[in-house]
């Protein structure tokens, strides 16, 4: 069942129930209403009825209760009626006036049925008011009554019916006789009261149905329409599991909870997107990173096995060769063996193995990298401004991998003779490093890509005078794990800048 249908029949459901109670409580209303006139008009009916049984059976003067004060179609005086007042009563007749009553006469209902009972329970005397019509079939009247068996009190009124298949209901009341003498039984047929109750509840029925259709209408077009946007967000949803992640739900109202939903669709498909594409991306730098390492490592792999190869050809039998051999043999092994150990270290920062923190005085790293690459390198000029202590928290080892793969990479690019000058300051909360050349410098282009892994600026520079190009990848690598940033900056010549954070400035290091 689809959310619209349910939503339809939640609806309407609740409507109906609505309508169901209200017809309820509306149709007990106007009966209890209706039932309230018929007692009034029994209490009315049941002194002349009673005077008419009395005279029709010549049991004696005793009569009900005279009617209340209030009667329809005029008022009476409450007690017994004067001795001057006469109601004229014929059985199966109609009521006729005296010219000496100045009150005006009280009619009883047609169909009003009376019976008279002893004492004892026997029915002395019957009979109808049917003004001429057709009387209707007598009603069903319990042998207990008021004064005829049962303890005497006030008036009983209750409902019943006359036998067979065309029974008519009748609302009737006893009362009884001063003295004990016996009661008086008034019945008033319910055949209008139902009548109306029936053309009420066809009424209400017939209402019922036409509101709970239109709005049935109504709510199926409103619903199909507030819902809409989910069926278009649904078939986005297919698109995009066909692999279109460009698709995204349009003509969204922000207003609604729908509309809310589809902003949310479509922020979840942009970060779909996105993170797609950064996967997409760290796939194809894996795959580049793994044809480039496969083909850095051949090349002394080749050379190895060549170099092997000669000693099965004689060379074991000439020294000479045999020495020169295995010396290139041993060099390229360990060529193999530092990119071997410069891969390994990548694959650890690119993991977010923790770094051995310590508080080191950068400018002292500067110093001791500079006095080491001065013994290697003698007749290459570097100037070395780092006097000041310059604490941050940080792994030695690994800053002073930074200050070597920079102040080398600067030497390897730059003519004899030229100066590399490197610097070491403070700038606010950072601790600032720059190592500046006046070399032929780096093409703007490949300034985002220089720190990528085997990435060379210059295609013609060999691997033996270029390296591997893991050097600029590895410093990148390590500053980024001391949440720093590398940077070249604009200008004549090359400028390497290393910004890291200061101990009490950095933030939390993530949890590898």
């Amino acid at each position: 069942m689809t959310l619209r249908l349910r939503l339809l029949l939640l609806l309407v459901g609740i409507v109906a129930a609505g309508l169901l109670i209200s017809d309820v409580v509306t149709y007990n209303a106007l009966r209890s209403f209706l039932i309230a006139r018929v007692d009034q008009q029994l209490q009315v009916a049941a002194y002349p009825v009673g005077r008419a049984l009395i005279s029709s059976s010549g049991l004696g003067p005793q009569v009900p209760a005279a009617p209340p004060l209030v009667v329809p179609g005029g008022t009476r005086p409450s007690g017994n009626l004067p001795a001057t007042h006469r109601e004229v009563f014929r059985n199966r007749g109609g009521p006729a006036r005296s010219s000496s009553s100045p009150e005006r006469v009280v009619l009883v209902p047609p169909g009003t049925y009376g019976e008279l009972r002893s004492a004892a329970g026997k029915a002395e005397a019957h009979l109808f008011f049917s003004y001429g019509g057709k009387a209707p079939t007598a009603p069903q009247v319990p042998a207990l009554l008021p004064g005829s068996g049962l303890p005497p009190g006030s008036d009983l009124y209750f409902t019943t019916s006359s036998g067979g298949a065309d029974g008519v209901a009748y609302r009737a009341v006893s009362k009884p006789l001063a003295g004990g003498a016996g009661v008086v039984v008034v019945a008033v047929p319910l055949t209008d009261l139902n009548t109306t109750l029936g053309q009420l509840l066809l009424i209400e029925l017939i209402v019922s149905a036409i509101v709970l259709a239109g709005l049935g209408i109504l709510s199926w077009a409103m619903v199909r329409r507030d819902l809409r946007p989910l069926e278009a967000i649904t078939e986005t949803a297919g698109a995009i599991a066909r692999g279109d992640l460009t698709r995204r739900v349009s003509h969204v109202a922000q207003g609604t909870e729908v509309g809310k939903l589809g902003l949310a669709f479509n922020t979840m498909v942009d970060e779909i997107e996105v993170a797609f594409a950064q996967r997409t991306a760290s796939e194809d730098r894996l795959r580049r990173f793994l044809a480039d390492a496969s083909h850095e490592l051949r090349t002394p792999l080749t050379s190895i096995r060549g170099y092997a190869e000669l000693f099965d050809l004689g060379v074991k039998d000439r020294p000479e060769d045999l020495s020169r051999s295995m010396h290139h043999i041993k060099e390229e092994a360990s060529r193999m063996a530092m990119l071997v150990d410069d891969l390994f270290l990548l694959a650890q920062l690119d993991h977010e193995r923790p770094l051995r923190l310590e508080a080191v005085d950068l400018a002292a790293v500067v110093r001791r990298s500079i006095a080491g690459i001065g013994v290697s390198s003698p007749d290459r000029p570097v100037v070395v401004d780092a006097d000041g202590p310059l604490p941050i928290e940080g792994d030695q080892n690994r800053l002073r991998q930074v200050v070597d793969n920079l102040v080398v990479n600067a030497l390897q690019h730059t003519p004899d003779g030229v100066a590399v000058e490197v610097r070491a300051a403070a700038a606010g909360e950072w601790a600032v490093l720059t190592v500046h050349d006046e070399g032929p410098g780096i093409d703007p282009t490949d300034a985002d890509r220089i720190f990528q892994p085997f990435f060379r600026s210059d295609p013609s520079r060999s691997r033996s005078t270029g390296g591997a190009g893991l050097g600029l990848a590895i410093v990148a690598a390590i500053v980024e794990a001391h949440h720093g940033t590398v940077a070249v900056l604009p200008g004549p010549g090359t400028t390497f800048e290393v910004r890291i954070p200061t101990g009490h400035h950095r933030p939390p290091a993530s949890t590898p």
